[in-house]
């Protein structure tokens, strides 16, 4: 099994900023298909077209989704959120992959093994203390993506990532950044524990297998994780929920039990790709700085 050794060759600050880069690159490189996923989810069930009554859905599947966003919108409107995006990963997976390893060893202190049950704790408090930092960075990234072709004539409501945190703090008051937080807490501390503590046990040294583990890792975070991430998305794109309890019931007596899953393959195809991408990125920029420091060390993910 895998396990996890601090080194004493590398600093907190290189681990924050080696994970701070490799989840910043893996953002830009999937930030098409996430934008694509809040599409998605935030679709309601549409008016019926045409004298049919049939209802057709404005967005239908992944790569459905992105064609008609390029071809409404123009190819750059896939980077909606980009700006945003940038700044929740630099702190966000900054510090819930940066942490992940004090955190474990100062809950397991020099045990030897580390159970499974452990990583997933540590994951856990990584990912909410994480999220509870970078939220108004989440909240400006969805409502950046959740804006769609407008009118002619109409404004748009933001004008940028910077803009938007202006206007939010302006208009709704400064505890609105914060809006969506408890299932943005939740979502976030389930998805990092399904992600690291599944990449950390089964991971073995070498590409193909970073790329399994990748894999699956972010399979079962979005399996799991799902129907939270739904109602962070509407809670976040839409202010006419009350709470997250709302969200959820609303949701399902409108649009049915399933509409927690709308966007389920998007998701995986971005955050399996996502994981894919950081892990790779992570392993290379953390053995580089270890190198640079001293010779011949191990990866931060060891075993």
């Amino acid at each position: 099994m895998a396990d996890l050794h601090p080194k004493s060759d590398i600093s907190f600050v290189e681990i924050f900023l080696c994970s701070a880069f490799a989840a910043c690159f893996a953002e830009f490189c999937t930030i098409p298909l996430d934008t694509a996923k809040v599409r998605l989810q935030l679709q309601r069930q549409t008016a019926p077209a045409g004298d049919g009554g049939t209802s057709v859905p404005k967005y239908t599947g992944l790569l459905g989704t992105m064609v008609t966003i390029a071809q409404e919108e123009g190819l750059s409107a896939l980077w909606k959120g980009v700006t945003a995006g940038l700044h929740r990963q630099f702190i966000y997976g900054g510090l819930r992959i940066g942490l992940y390893g004090p955190v474990k060893f100062f809950l397991t202190g020099t045990s030897g093994v580390i159970p499974l049950y452990q990583k997933i704790l540590a994951a856990l408090i990584t990912g909410a203390v994480a999220i509870i930092v970078a939220n108004p960075t989440d909240l400006v990234k969805v409502r950046l993506q959740a804006e769609g072709k407008l009118p002619p004539g109409v404004p748009k409501r933001y004008d940028g990532a910077l803009d938007a945190y202006r206007t939010i703090v302006k208009q709704e008051g400064l505890t609105a950044l914060w809006t969506g937080l408890g299932p943005n807490i939740a979502r976030n501390a389930i998805i990092n524990a399904a992600e690291l503590a599944s990449y950390d046990e089964v991971k073995q040294d070498g590409v193909l297998t970073h790329i399994l583990a990748g894999l699956g890792a972010g399979f079962f975070a979005v399996s799991i994780g799902s129907p939270i991430d739904v109602v962070k998305s509407r809670m976040m794109g839409d202010s006419s929920y009350n709470s997250t309890v709302d969200c959820f019931i609303k949701t399902i007596q409108n649009e049915g039990i399933f509409a927690l899953y709308k966007g389920f393959f998007p998701n995986f195809g971005r955050l399996g790709s996502w994981n894919v991408i950081m892990f790779l990125t992570l392993e290379q920029v953390s053995w580089i700085t270890r190198a640079m420091n001293q010779p011949h060390n191990l990866l931060y993910f060891n075993h």
